[in-house]
């Protein structure tokens, strides 16, 4: 077992490094190949000091490895296939998002069939009831 634990301690570091939005978008462009800090900061849109500390991030967890010529320093993934790990997590999503859309849909048929009308909280939007009231397991309102 304690291989087991030890595999899953990473695991969960990996995860936690690529929790952050920004680092997965640096990781969906390092997929494409190498880039320099300049070319990062235009495709992800924030300061050159940030670009440079998400870098630092990931290279610190092994996912991105980094190589100077003169003054520049270019990064790539140290195994392009993170990348298509993460578009994994993409068709996870769609396929959860979907599985909701059919619940909410299957939800809005069966108080339309029993003659039931929206729930109506204080905020005046269907499905919002008060604290918690009126929401998926998931945490989305059943009418939304």
């Amino acid at each position: 077992m304690p291989e087991s634990a030890l595999a899953n301690k990473q695991l969960a570091t990996i995860l936690g490094v690529l929790g952050h939005p920004l680092r997965i978008r640096i990781v969906q462009e390092l997929r494409q190949g190498e880039r320099d800090v300049n070319t990062l900061q235009q495709c992800v849109g924030i300061a050159h000091s940030g670009v440079s500390q998400h870098l630092a991030v990931l290279r610190a967890n092994r996912l991105v490895v980094e190589r100077r010529e003169g003054r520049r320093v270019y990064y790539r993934l140290l195994e392009p296939s993170l990348a298509d790990w993460l578009i994994e997590g993409l068709r996870f999503l769609e396929a959860t998002e979907e599985r909701y859309d059919a619940l909410r849909h299957a939800v809005r048929q069966a108080r339309e069939s029993w003659g039931a009308t929206p729930l109506r909280g204080g905020n005046g939007h269907p499905g919002s009831v008060g604290a918690g009231h009126g929401q998926l397991a998931s945490g989305l309102d059943a009418e939304e």
